[in-house]
């Protein structure tokens, strides 16, 4: 990297071992040594908005959507008796729905128990929007609101 006078910001640079957990456990090494400068391996890393994992289950940024969803439809459950029906939709769809649709290829062909809190998400989203209770039931509101279930 010196040669190209390129300098490397340790303090903001991870790095990510990738393999299977019983790979991963049986390796002794800890960090990566590039020039002058020790990175330690990190258990996941972000880049582009995406968590990545060390086992490439995606659980780290699953969890991440589930919490930052659930905390902007918090907010919209408070103000939600000051919005019109197509005020919350189009709030709904910009805050969540944006969430749950960016990169949501790198999801294609995990395990429906990682997919099931995406789609908890969208139901009460759902819910919100029509100012239904958890006991109604979920199918005949995706399908009022024209939108897909979440799928493996």
């Amino acid at each position: 990297m010196t040669e190209n006078k390129l300098k490397l910001n340790s303090e903001k640079t991870e790095a990510l071992l990738v393999g299977t957990r019983q790979k991963i456990a049986s390796l002794t090494v800890t960090d990566l040594q590039l020039d002058d400068a020790t990175v330690p391996f990190s258990p996941a890393v972000k880049s582009l908005g995406i968590f990545l994992d060390s086992t490439l289950s995606m659980q780290t940024h699953i969890s991440f959507i589930i919490k930052t969803c659930f905390f902007h439809l918090r907010l919209i459950t408070s103000i939600r008796r000051y919005l019109t029906h197509d005020a919350c939709v189009k709030l709904v769809v910009s805050l969540i729905f944006s969430r749950l649709d960016y990169c949501n290829s790198l999801l294609a062909g995990l395990p429906a128990s990682s997919i099931h809190g995406l789609q908890r998400v969208q139901n009460a989203a759902a819910r919100l929007t029509l100012r239904k209770t958890k006991r109604d039931h979920i199918t005949p509101l995706l399908r009022s609101l024209h939108w897909l279930p979440v799928n493996t």
